[in-house]
């Protein structure tokens, strides 16, 4: 974990937020995979947030496996992960909600993300009635808006190498100890 660490804190210094792809699945094995923004990274994994009730919601609560792939062209790397995506507590997500721009606090309490839309302006007709109502007040976090937690338990460091000759070191969690071996490019 203190490699994915120091990575993650040497991506800030090059890359502007760290877009991920979120890889899905179904309960029948359909894969889905979609960008977002990890948040946070713990001694455990990376943090996310989302609607819950959309796709990859749904899919994450009926199974929390998933994988993300973050690629920082300009240091010739990308970090793969794959673990159980758990669901954070209440409070800390309120206090990240909280702390995104207004505009965004207000997307997210007017939209349903992954459903059906009826129109961009009726969206945005939505979006500025709620500014209107809440003038002054906080935006209330909806219900549906949950963050997760991605637990590692297999993280792969790919570094790029001359000829395409990769380097790449795969970390498998065998219980409380981690397997090292390196991979092939």
């Amino acid at each position: 974990m203190p490699l994915l660490l120091g990575w993650m804190q040497e991506a800030k210094t090059t890359e502007p937020g760290w877009a991920a792809a979120l890889a899905t699945a179904s309960t029948d094995g359909r894969p889905s995979v979609r960008m977002i923004l990890v948040k946070e990274v713990t001694a455990r994994g990376v943090i996310f947030y989302s609607d819950a009730g959309s796709r990859k919601g749904a899919e994450l609560r009926l199974n929390p496996w998933a994988a993300i792939c973050l690629h920082w062209p300009a240091l010739g790397r990308q970090l793969r992960v794959e673990g159980l995506a758990r669901r954070l507590p209440a409070a800390k997500v309120d206090s990240y909600f909280h702390s995104r721009p207004r505009a965004s606090q207000l997307a997210a309490a007017v939209s349903h993300q992954s459903r059906p839309a009826p129109s961009r302006p009726q969206m945005e007709a939505w979006v500025d009635r709620m500014a209107v109502e809440l003038q002054g007040a906080e935006v209330p976090r909806p219900r549906r808006w949950a963050g997760y937690h991605l637990e590692c338990e297999v993280v792969e460091f790919w570094r790029e190498g001359p000829g395409r000759l990769h380097h790449r070191v795969e970390f498998r969690r065998v219980g409380a100890l981690w397997r090292v071996r390196e991979l092939q490019p």
